[in-house]
């Protein structure tokens, strides 16, 4: 089972660099940025984690420039969103972004999605709320078809263009993963009928612990004429506890991430050497 670690890079923050070069050393798989392009002041939807929103989320850096920074630094870590907001992005930029950041980190890129819960936040983008996730399934297909197409097109209900050619193409082949974040089922669903990979958090409202519902998951692949093998499972938000990380690799997960807080060097190394002894159980 592969270890990824996730972090809020900020200007009080570990420099997205410094904790790659960490991670890697450290035999961590993956890091990963998450995404808010702002936070208005006003609250319509409740933020999932439940209480105030955290500071972080306010003061959050761009996510392709961090992990930009960290795979400079690097030479084996991937780097993934977690998550990148498609909603809020215009899926012609966004899918040479992520080819672009693809070609520049040598095919180490994992491109982690979500819809998003922030009503506000999404609505200032010009999106609806209650539209969003035929939204993102659009701009999903269409940043494929830019991938792996040399005169891509796509017409659907939100989404319309006409052929063009527009470069770099990813590395990976046919294109980074599609990781698809959200709790289950929904966020299930969505994975299964366009993702390569499900993301869902460890804890939700409506679950104490996501594992338990991995074989409806899987059941849900098998119905769709589909393989855990090409649409695997990530846990987000794991506990410094070797006996719940090896029933995390009995059960098949593929890869768990840790959520680290938003703090320097001196907070966050003694941290990931206590891991370090995890990752290599694991593994």
């Amino acid at each position: 089972m592969k270890v990824g670690a996730g972090m809020f890079f900020t200007d009080y923050s570990m420099h997205p660099a410094e904790l790659a070069r960490a991670l890697e050393e450290r035999g961590f798989e993956s890091l990963w940025a998450p995404e808010h392009s702002h936070i208005p002041l006003s609250r319509k939807a409740a933020y999932p984690g439940g209480g105030d929103l955290p500071k972080m989320y306010y003061d959050v850096m761009d996510p392709f420039v961090t992990l930009t920074a960290a795979a400079a630094a690097t030479s084996t870590l991937r780097l993934g969103t977690g998550i990148c907001l498609v909603v809020q992005r215009d899926p012609i930029q966004t899918a040479k972004l992520v080819a672009s950041i693809d070609q520049v980190s040598g095919g180490r890129f994992l491109f982690g999605v979500g819809n998003g819960w922030n009503r506000d936040e999404i609505e200032n983008h010009g999106t609806a709320f209650e539209t969003r996730h035929k939204l993102a399934r659009e701009r999903i297909e269409a940043m494929r078809a830019i991938w792996t197409r040399t005169k891509p097109e796509y017409h659907g209900e939100f989404v319309e263009f006409g052929p063009m050619m527009t470069w770099p193409k990813p590395v990976q082949r046919p294109h980074p993963p599609v990781i698809v974040g959200g709790a289950f089922p929904w966020g299930a669903r969505r994975a299964v009928r366009y993702g390569n990979g499900w993301m869902p958090h460890r804890v939700r409202q409506h679950y104490a612990d996501v594992a338990a519902l991995v074989p409806q998951f899987r059941a849900m692949l098998a119905e769709a004429g589909r393989s855990e093998g090409d649409c695997p499972v990530t846990i987000w938000g794991v506990r410094e506890d070797r006996d719940a990380l090896l029933a995390d690799r009995d059960l098949g997960i593929e890869r768990v991430v840790l959520s680290l807080e938003a703090a320097k060097a001196d907070v966050i190394l003694p941290q990931l050497d206590r891991w370090a002894k995890l990752v290599e159980a694991v593994r």
